[in-house]
């Protein structure tokens, strides 16, 4: 076994990565508020795991998307669980993204030098209430529709662009199976890879800059 880890270590360094992240100085102003980044993370990470399980069931379409939603809450195998923990963290993981950007906000972590770090913030944020609003979507009853069609309409009020950018959030003039086809592709592929990307950006720029000060 030990051969076979000297091979990796040799190539990889790994105990130094494994150094790096263990010996990280963490400030001793920091408290469990501090946690709430990672905790939308814990979040999403779920949302990624439950969601990809229930898209072994779901049919995103307009006549086979609620029928499907109740197959998965009443006849297949912890489909109910599984739903209920997506839709439980996906509104723990609005609330604690709410939080955590309160909380960098009152802290000041927006400051020079983590200008970059708090945009990729903003960006992740607007990200996971898009999540929220595409998601919302998927059961296809009354109001799932009635909510899409309002938040699509939202649009239509600006001049010039409005319907135009109506139309291509519906996908046609009016909400149906274009419309849920779009969000379906937005919630579990478009926005997930988009979040990933972002993290990959936030991440990195707090682990190279610390955690800010105390005000």
């Amino acid at each position: 076994m030990s051969k076979v880890y000297d091979w990796f270590e040799e190539r990889l360094e790994i105990q130094a990565i494994a150094d790096d992240i263990t010996s990280k100085y963490v400030p001793p102003h920091v408290n469990i508020f501090y946690c709430l980044g990672g905790i939308t993370l814990t979040c999403f990470l779920v949302q990624v795991a439950t969601g990809f399980a229930m898209t072994f069931y779901y049919r995103p379409t307009v006549t086979e998307a609620f029928a499907s939603v109740q197959y998965i809450m009443t006849e297949a195998n912890f489909g109910w669980l599984i739903r209920s923990v997506h839709r439980w963290s996906a509104s723990m993981m609005v609330l604690m993204m709410i939080l955590h950007v309160f909380r960098v906000y009152l802290t000041g972590g927006f400051k020079k030098p983590r200008e970059l770090t708090w945009l990729t913030g903003v960006v992740l944020a607007v990200l996971t209430a898009s999540f929220g609003v595409t998601g919302y979507s998927l059961p296809w009853d009354q109001i799932s529709y009635w909510a899409v069609k309002i938040v699509t309409g939202v649009p239509e009020a600006i001049p010039v662009i409005g319907s135009p950018l109506v139309e291509l959030l519906r996908g046609s003039a009016s909400v149906g199976q274009s419309t849920l086809t779009r969000f379906y592709s937005l919630h579990t592929f478009v926005l997930p890879l988009l979040t990933a990307v972002f993290m990959l950006m936030h991440f990195p720029m707090i682990r190279k800059q610390g955690i800010s000060g105390p005000l």
